[in-house]
């Protein structure tokens, strides 16, 4: 496709910027001919868009084609797009789904006029997040591109409400993880197209409507090597149950679980098999795995996992996550209040487990499965003898509100209680209502 015998602009040429149209690409046909014109006209020639894409020619009233877009994946690692965005590595990673590259924009030529390279891109960008949530079932928050300063300023970026970011490093990518150093640095371009996007994209936790593009992200561990080995080491203390240990050590496979949880990976052992072969071989090698006989550090398969959970000490291993949390974190605060709960974790098989946290700070302090047939109640009786309760506030839901919980919390273990109380508990309320106290008050020290 050239440009000879394309139909003559309109003598006004403001015509051309009221009647434009775009049109979605679908189908080899049409992307082939927007590849060839940008092969003849665009400086940069065609491009084999990576991932996720779109492809965009815009028409004149007569169908004539006056440009084409390419939308595809973002780049990986752009300093200045990431210092303003202000999110995290892990954020990034987990993210960029949400970001499109500009990767060519070509208005073709005898068919341009004052003011229609902004006309076309505000036409393609006011659907582009819709078109992209129909094709890949999210939408895209931020666009970005790069422009050659060498022959171009940006000026139609800028005059479409992008933002000039600074230069990028003059590397540009070959493959899909490859990149090679062209030393022409580019001038980087970007924009939101969405109220408050960054403000999204740096959150701590993405929208219900975006965070399907998180669980698309296999998970993978951010800890560095020595805090792969310091989470290792403090598994050491729980004993192993077997005899002859091969190229796995109890405290390996538990650090990898630990690992797993840490980074939210999905639970389950076949979540567990990827997570560990996604590990590198030093991340492996730091967590204790030995070498086999190809010099290699592997993996743990599922029978492996499968063994462990079946066999390991459940309360060895809780003091070796306490001992780690404290280092890393501290002691719990002692002022903080001790909240007991219990939730059905996700592929648990219907096992409820009761988990002591402070609040607001969420210190783990333990937890317990309740037993089948019956229910949080004898739980929360057996975990409290481990919890460190001394003159602290702990607090239960309303199936607790009785008194044989409430003065073995005072009595036996010095805490005090916050409860609360439904309406089907007359008697309670009625107390409550009265200001007198419905349970047992701590026994208070004579005085001499």
């Amino acid at each position: 496709m050239t440009t000879q015998n394309v139909p003559p602009l309109p003598e006004e040429k403001s015509v051309l910027l009221r009647t434009l149209t775009v049109q979605l690409l679908e189908g080899a046909e049409p992307k082939a001919r927007a590849q060839a014109l940008l092969a003849e006209h665009h400086y940069l020639g065609g491009v084999q868009a990576v991932g996720e894409q779109l492809h965009y020619a815009v028409t004149d009233r007569a169908g004539g084609w006056v440009a084409v877009l390419i939308f595809a994946a973002a780049a990986k690692h752009l300093r200045a797009r990431d210092r303003w965005i202000a999110w995290s590595e892990e954020q990034r990673r987990r993210r960029l789904a949400l970001v499109a590259n500009n990767v060519r924009f070509l208005l073709l030529p005898e068919r341009t006029v004052p003011n229609l390279g902004s006309a076309v891109l505000a036409r393609v960008l006011d659907r582009l997040s819709d078109d992209w949530q129909q094709r890949y079932d999210h939408p895209i928050l931020v666009v970005e591109t790069f422009v050659d300063p060498e022959q171009f300023r940006g000026t139609v970026y800028l005059a479409s409400g992008w933002t000039e970011l600074g230069r990028t490093q003059g590397h540009g990518r070959s493959r899909r993880d490859y990149y090679q150093a062209h030393d022409r640095p580019k001038a980087l371009f970007a924009r939101e197209l969405c109220r408050n996007a960054r403000r999204s994209l740096q959150a701590e936790h993405l929208k219900p409507s975006l965070a399907a593009v998180e669980e698309k992200v296999p998970a993978r561990t951010s800890l560095k090597l020595a805090q792969l080995q310091s989470l290792r080491d403090h598994f050491r203390a729980v004993p192993d149950y077997r005899g002859r240990i091969g190229l796995y050590p109890l405290s390996t496979m538990l650090a990898i679980v630990a690992c797993a949880h840490l980074a939210s990976a999905p639970a389950g052992q076949k979540a567990l098999v990827a997570f560990a072969a996604r590990l590198s071989q030093k991340q492996r090698h730091a967590l204790g795995v030995r070498r086999d006989s190809h010099n290699n550090y592997p993996a743990p398969s599922q029978p492996t996992f499968s063994r462990l959970y079946k066999r390991v000490g459940a309360a060895q291993v809780e003091q070796a996550l306490l001992d780690h949390q404290r280092q890393v974190r501290g002691a719990p605060p002692p002022q903080e209040i001790v909240a007991l709960d219990g939730k059905q974790p996700r592929h648990s098989g219907g096992q409820n487990v009761v988990t002591a946290t402070t609040v607001p700070s969420l210190h783990y302090l333990g937890s317990t499965v309740v037993k089948e047939k019956t229910n949080e109640i004898p739980a929360v009786r057996e975990l409290l003898p481990r919890l460190e309760l001394t003159g602290r506030l702990v607090s239960l839901d309303a199936l607790h509100t009785q008194t044989h919980t409430a003065r073995e919390l005072v009595i036996e273990h010095g805490a005090d209680y916050l409860f609360t109380v439904k309406g089907n508990q007359s008697g309670v309320r009625a107390a409550a209502a009265a200001q007198l106290p419905p349970f047992a008050p701590r026994q208070a020290t004579p005085s001499p």
